[in-house]
């Protein structure tokens, strides 16, 4: 493997010294960009883009052509595993995904494989392996999966939800059914990952979307003390370089200082949290990551630097911050504006660290 040009993004997880703050976007391959919608229309549909490794490092490298990001992200979904379970995954326009086969007792789960990620998911590892071969040392590549409790909600209610009736009926009424699932859940991110980084990635991160919507003290259960599991199991050095790894919960402004104790390297941190106060409580235990709130994208050019400014003074000066939006870039907009933000980043982020 060739050697990094541009390794900003992984020592920036590692609270080690960079020229700039590094940037990249969740979702920043995707249906925004022209490009990526002529791809997909060639695949068919969109899990046979994943399938297809060629069309996969197509879509992950596009972004990487029009915008001076500093990090690729391999281009999947997060509900891979639960469709390698046998589930069912297909999307219906407009509605997003659904499975033919939730889940709605103990019996269901104990059924549930535990997966070998070379064979049931082989084609991530083709797409990882390709990607990284075509990306020739430019950037690193980010790997990643679904918390456990999220997937959990995608496989019981049987698509997207509102209020996870479904899940929360079983986690007060059946705990042990759903902390099977949750187990098997794990023990397959697990593999799956470090299958990923054996395969080239180089960082790793775990997407909890759901786990705001539960307590605090049900999101330790439920959620939080899985993907401390995980961040137990994982490979943590390769290639010679420190592999690290980043926990993202959504709407977990409350718990900061119970996810950095997972022993993850960055916490993700979504718009509703102000950065100042994250580096104040957890900022020298872990990097974070993040967290310009992804509709600020359709402001004009001065608003969008103005906000990258704010949300790097409340960082301060020192190492320690990817930035990155607060959850994914909408569908709607523009390219250019994207191409802003990620200038501003680079731009205004200079003097924080000389």
């Amino acid at each position: 493997m060739q050697p990094l040009q541009n390794d900003r993004y992984l020592r920036a997880l590692l609270r080690q010294p960079v020229d700039t703050t590094p940037v990249w976007m969740m979702r920043q391959a995707g249906r925004y960009l022209p490009e990526y919608k002529a791809t997909r229309a060639q695949a068919g549909d969109f899990m046979s883009l994943c399938k297809n490794a060629e069309l996969a490092c197509e879509v992950t490298l596009q972004p990487l052509r029009r915008f001076d990001l500093d990090a690729a992200i391999l281009f999947s979904d997060i509900l891979t595993i639960p469709d390698a379970m046998g589930l069912g995954l297909y999307f219906e326009t407009g509605e997003g995904p659904k499975f033919q086969n939730p889940l709605t007792c103990m019996a269901d789960i104990q059924k549930l494989p535990l997966l070998d990620p070379e064979v049931e998911l082989g084609y991530v590892m083709n797409a990882v392996r390709t990607i990284r071969k075509n990306l020739q040392g430019s950037v690193p590549l980010i790997g990643f999966s679904g918390s456990p409790w999220t997937l959990a909600t995608y496989m019981i209610e049987g698509g997207s939800s509102k209020a996870f009736t479904k899940i929360k009926k079983m986690a007060f009424s059946d705990p042990q059914a759903l902390h099977l699932l949750l187990d098997k859940l794990a023990d397959s991110v697990i593999l799956y990952l470090n299958a990923q980084i054996a395969a080239g990635a180089q960082s790793v991160m775990v997407f909890d979307t759901w786990g705001g919507v539960l307590s605090g003290r049900d999101y330790q259960e439920f959620s939080l003390q899985y993907m401390h599991k995980i961040v137990d199991g994982l490979t943590r050095e390769n290639d010679g370089r420190k592999v690290p790894v980043t926990l993202f919960t959504k709407n977990a402004g409350l718990w900061l200082e119970s996810i950095a104790a997972t022993g993850c390297d960055a916490v993700g941190l979504d718009w509703t949290v102000d950065m100042a106060d994250a580096k104040a409580r957890i900022g020298d235990k872990v990097a974070l990551q993040g967290n310009m709130d992804p509709s600020m994208l359709y402001a004009p050019a001065t608003r969008i630097e103005q906000e990258v400014q704010l949300i790097l003074d409340g960082f301060g000066k020192g190492n320690g911050h990817v930035f990155n939006l607060g959850h994914g870039i909408h569908l709607d907009v523009p390219p250019e504006n994207a191409k802003i933000f990620i200038d501003a980043v680079h731009k205004l982020s200079k003097p924080f660290h000389q």
